[in-house]
């Protein structure tokens, strides 16, 4: 047999017929829409509850108000601060004998406006940015960009943002300096073409009549005023996200694979999510964990290093069969979770980063990552042969396409997740996802296949972990 037809024989899409390939398609036409929807962690949460509540969720803290108790089949949320959520089904088991934990992240990289971002130049109106994530800035420069976010009053009026999304929408963008006078510009190094504080977005440049200082500026004013009712100093408490404007699309030619924005990490949110949706009864407590700021080190209250999570648990139990700090402990510690994040899919337009018995390909299936990290594993969770082993005969029974992957090759490069976090309750973690090309890139792509089969894969791990 030659090397070709033994690695094509490994391709998840041949073990579907023309049914089954439907079912896939339509499967992941719901997570497009989801991903032309939720572009920011805000809107994430807001989509994620609306679902959860459609299939029989309800709100913890109604569950703490009014005083109830929690039995086994009850779905419960918990919504931190509009940024982070936690959703349980509970088992029949006690709390004490862990949790099955499905933990991703609805960050994604973009530029984030200042808090004191606009100003005008030169007649024209722009919003100074800071990037927040890993980007590579050049790619950002000659978009069409939306704007998303909230800006709060000192009221506490919350006025929800989306500018650039519907046909009929304005776009903004960061320009770039025309080749003709890119001489000096082209001979910098890549991480220096386009600078941090460059990156600023024009969103302007008509002057407001009969007005003789910032014209443009005024007039931009004006319209933020009349459309949405707010002033310059309500910047001051905004958070507004710019991000890649439009739709997430099928990509290629046979609409294998799709193209969106922040893949990384909603795409293994969604389908963490998809699978706790077909939990109806369980022996142990499910949970799909949904969090803020993994991609700038997951800090702050909203990220992993929070302890919300723990928090929440604990008012779980308390809901459940009562608390004990012993239960807790032994609830997390007994507790297995796969860190649910994307992995970097081999590209034969740069082959030489990948080592290929060691790389993701696109069509094989669920990726799992033993280690992440760099440098000699700095940093990453390292699981144990014992907990890949049981996944794998998990993934086996249900027909999971499964592989495994290293992030690049030894000292190229690497990456983490949020999985040495919560191994640090010594709970059992390994971090596994869907493959992308252009991780990071302002679109990123995924097969079809492979957001299937990591949905299935996820399923899987609830029923029998």
């Amino acid at each position: 047999m030659s090397i070709e037809k033994k690695e094509s024989s490994k391709n998840a899409w041949n073990k579907y017929n023309g049914k089954e390939v439907e079912e896939v398609f339509d499967f992941c036409e719901g997570y497009r829409k989801f991903m032309s929807k939720c572009k920011t962690e805000r809107e994430c949460v807001k989509e994620v509850i609306r679902l959860a509540k459609a299939e029989g969720y309800k709100d913890i803290e109604d569950i703490i108000k009014n005083k109830q108790q929690l039995k086994p089949g009850d779905k419960v949320y918990a919504n931190n601060k509009g940024k982070t959520l936690a959703l349980f089904v509970i088992g029949n088991e006690p709390m004490e004998a862990g949790l099955k934990i499905l933990g991703a992240h609805i960050d994604s990289p973009r530029l984030d406006a200042k808090q004191n971002p606009l100003y005008e130049d030169s007649e024209l109106v722009l919003l100074d940015t800071h990037y927040y994530g890993g980007i590579k800035k050049y790619q950002w420069v000659t978009l069409p960009l939306a704007l998303h976010g909230v800006v709060v009053k000192k009221d506490g009026t919350v006025i929800d943002i989306c500018i650039g999304e519907d046909e009929n929408d304005p776009v903004v963008g960061v320009s770039d300096l025309l080749i003709h006078l890119a001489g000096d510009q082209m001979d910098k190094k890549a991480n220096k073409v386009i600078e941090g504080e460059d990156l600023n977005v024009l969103i302007g440049s008509m002057p407001l009549k009969d007005t003789k200082k910032d014209a443009v500026k005024a007039n931009i004013l004006k319209i933020l005023k009349e459309k949405y009712d707010f002033e310059e100093e309500d910047f001051l408490s905004a958070e507004i996200e710019i991000v890649p404007a439009g739709k997430a699309r099928d990509y290629g030619l046979d609409r294998s694979m799709i193209m969106a924005y922040g893949h990384d990490d909603r795409v293994c949110s969604y389908t963490s999510l998809l699978a706790l949706f077909d939990i109806k009864q369980t022996d142990k407590t499910c949970c799909c964990l949904l969090v803020d700021k993994e991609e700038i080190g997951s800090v702050g209250a909203t990220g992993m290093h929070s302890r919300f999570f723990e928090n929440i648990v604990a008012e779980v139990i308390y809901k459940v069969e009562g608390y004990s700090d012993l239960k807790l402990r032994r609830c997390l510690t007994n507790s297995k979770m796969l860190s649910s994040d994307v992995s970097a899919a081999f590209d034969p337009n740069y082959p030489s980063v990948m080592e290929k018995k060691n790389a993701a390909f696109f069509g094989r299936g669920m990726v799992f990552n033993k280690y992440t990290g760099a440098r000699g594993k700095s940093g990453c969770n390292d699981a144990n042969a014992e907990y890949m082993a049981e996944l794998r005969n998990i993934m086996e029974k249900h027909n999971v396409s499964i592989q495994t992957a290293e992030l690049g090759k030894v000292d190229v490069g690497g990456g983490g997740t949020i999985a040495y976090i919560l191994a640090q309750y010594n709970m059992e973690v390994i971090d596994c996802g869907v493959a992308l090309h252009n991780m990071h890139a302002p679109w990123e792509v995924a097969s079809k296949i492979d957001i299937f089969e990591t949905m299935k894969g996820y399923r899987a791990f609830l029923i029998e972990a």
